[in-house]
């Protein structure tokens, strides 16, 4: 059983340097190529997919297309889930990074992104980065919705996905696309791959290049491997 996992192309933040989170922005013109080669060497390696899932951000909504166009799928079910955004930098969104560890301190901004625990300054309320203003989330208790985010709480919020849609659809036989971002994945690789939390610092996931996972019926990997390097 195939389980694809794929950061965005590289976005236009991305190149910036900023903390972008769930903040919207589009992909550059590398990220789209990025988007077209991962859909065509997945084409030309014979993979297909029954189902996609990917976040409710544009970045991976529009390389999930771009890869699906690229391999004739156009057709098969999608499932955009606010559960697989990128974690949520709180009151960081939009700084460079670089300028914030100047200003902030290196070791503190390291820990609020590299480690596990490290929770960065929540939004206030009335912050209009505040994702209660979106129109996508008008449906969650806005109480609820993530002012700030670690590591961990993403990951506790992929897991509630996780188990009730993406792991039964992969169980069942079918082979799954996911299109997510880089901390989003982050997190669901920690929980496969059982990395212990000193160790997640130092997981880095490159844009656009596929992740496989070929799992028994009990959830235990068979192989894993990038399809290529860049």
């Amino acid at each position: 059983m195939s389980l694809v996992l794929l950061r965005h192309g590289q976005s236009v933040w991305n190149l910036q340097n900023r903390f972008t989170g769930w903040t919207d922005v589009g992909l550059t013109e590398k990220g789209i190529h990025e988007a077209h080669e991962a859909g065509k060497r997945l084409f030309q390696a014979g993979f297909s997919f029954d189902i996609a899932f990917t976040s409710v951000l544009n970045r991976a909504i529009q390389t999930m297309w771009i890869v699906m166009d690229e391999m004739d799928l156009m057709s098969i079910p999608t499932v955009c889930d606010w559960r697989l955004n990128e974690r949520h930098y709180g009151a960081l969104q939009g700084f460079n990074k670089a300028r914030m560890a100047e200003i902030k301190g290196e070791k503190i901004v390291f820990f609020w992104r590299r480690t596990f625990s490290g929770r960065p300054p929540e939004l206030t309320f009335d912050d209009p980065r505040h994702p209660r203003f979106d129109p996508r989330y008008r449906n969650l208790d806005p109480y609820k919705l993530p002012a700030s985010e670690s590591l961990e709480d993403t990951l506790a919020r992929i897991m509630s996905l996780w188990k009730t849609a993406i792991w039964s659809c992969v169980q069942a036989g079918q082979d799954v696309l996911v299109v997510a971002h880089g901390n989003s994945l982050r997190a669901l690789l920690k929980y496969l791959d059982n990395i212990p939390d000193e160790d997640i610092p130092a997981l880095q996931i490159p844009t656009g290049i596929p992740l496989l996972y070929e799992l028994n019926q009990e959830g235990k990997i068979v192989s894993r491997g990038y399809l290529w390097e860049r």
